[in-house]
């Protein structure tokens, strides 16, 4: 019985440091890189018939070159929309709108700009490392209760070092994260 609960902790604080990697991941991709990608407008909501839609719903986003995003819109009424969403999004590029299409012509990375990005980067990466700990602290308390509740006192150490033994591992993957991110933004 106890040891079903024991697993059950130790597998939610697992299941938890994986969904901080996943945020850390998506976080990481929208953050400009020097190249186009089209995860950078995943953030991107449009009023669509009254409803903030994702920009990837109502028109077609592709990369024409490595520093350039096109945007066709489904129904060319939303041109103006999709601008107007681009705008208060505010992810620092100004769109060109053609009257067919908008274009998002990505400027060459400054060496300033790069370190502000990576401090952005690094920034995303401590909070993730701040979840990661929260999920220990709190997977810790709950042995420490099932030990209060009988546990012994050698399986609730055993199951301690597993999570300390989690926990690294999951900051370690943030810190790899960290490193190609940051690798990726100098290499331009």
């Amino acid at each position: 019985m106890e040891s079903e609960e024991l697993e059950l902790v130790i597998d939610d604080a697992e299941s938890s440091m994986k969904k901080a990697i996943n945020h850390l991941e998506a976080e990481l991709t929208k953050i400009r890189a020097g190249k186009a990608n089209p995860t950078m407008v995943d953030g991107v909501f449009v009023e669509y018939y009254g409803n903030p839609t994702p920009i990837t719903q109502v028109a077609n986003v592709t990369i024409l070159d490595a520093r350039t995003i096109s945007i066709q819109p489904w129904e060319k009424k939303m041109l103006q929309a999709i601008e107007k969403a681009i705008l208060q999004a505010n992810i620092g590029i100004t769109p060109q709108n053609d009257g067919n299409q908008i274009r998002l012509f990505l400027p060459p990375l400054t060496e300033e700009r790069r370190r502000e990005l990576f401090k952005r980067a690094s920034g995303e990466g401590e909070h993730s490392k701040v979840a990661i700990r929260n999920i220990r602290r709190d997977a810790v308390e709950e042995i420490k209760r099932l030990q209060k509740d009988g546990l012994s006192k050698d399986v609730a150490a055993d199951a301690e070092e597993t999570v300390q033994q989690t926990t690294n591992r999951y900051i370690t993957l943030v810190d790899k994260h960290l490193a190609a991110k940051e690798k990726e933004m100098m290499a331009v």
